[in-house]
């Protein structure tokens, strides 16, 4: 286990996690909050997978699973992105794939152990999280932790024929702040 919890850990991505991370990116519900626009193959996600040993320096990204504890059960996926070393800083994304698993402390347990991993191991200096503005779930999750709201980038996104606002969060680590 890599990282761990009272309720998940997050371990890094498996071949066997195939099928799981298939249906996550190909879940057209999920797509506005991704910016996906087309459905991955299960060959292009197979080479993704055997490629995940790249650590976050090579890859600029780190994807991990979040297991539910004493089942194992694949919960969601758990996103360090866009790592930009010069600048100290990296986005952040979760999808808890079902319903049922939402609300449950889940998503909070693993935005804990990514945000200390980002902070205490990688010595990340910010955060950032962009957000559609209509997202009270994913807004209240991050501001739990204390992210802070920094901008709107007005009708940012495409969502059918209308446009969206999405707003960026960020959270400086306290422990490199001046």
């Amino acid at each position: 286990m890599f990282l761990k919890g009272v309720l998940v850990y997050l371990r890094a991505l498996e071949p066997e996690d195939l099928s799981f991370v298939y249906e996550v990116e190909n879940d057209r519900s999920l797509w506005e909050m991704s910016n996906t626009v087309t459905p991955y193959s299960k060959w292009i996600l197979k080479n993704y997978l055997e490629n995940s040993h790249q650590d976050i320096y090579e890859a600029k990204q780190l994807r991990l699973a979040i297991v539910k504890n004493n089942s194992d059960r694949l919960l969601g996926l758990v996103d360090l992105f866009d790592f930009d070393p010069k600048n100290n800083r990296v986005g952040l994304g979760i999808v808890i794939k079902n319903l049922d698993d939402r609300n449950a402390g889940i998503g909070s347990e693993a935005v804990k152990l990514l945000i200390d991993y980002a902070f205490e191991t990688l010595h990340i200096h910010q955060i950032y999280v962009n957000v559609t503005v209509t997202n009270s779930a994913s807004i209240k999750l991050f501001s739990k932790f204390g992210f802070q709201l920094v901008g709107v980038k007005k009708q940012w996104n495409r969502v059918g024929s209308t446009y969206a606002d999405e707003a960026l969060y960020q959270l400086i680590n306290p422990l490199n702040e001046d």
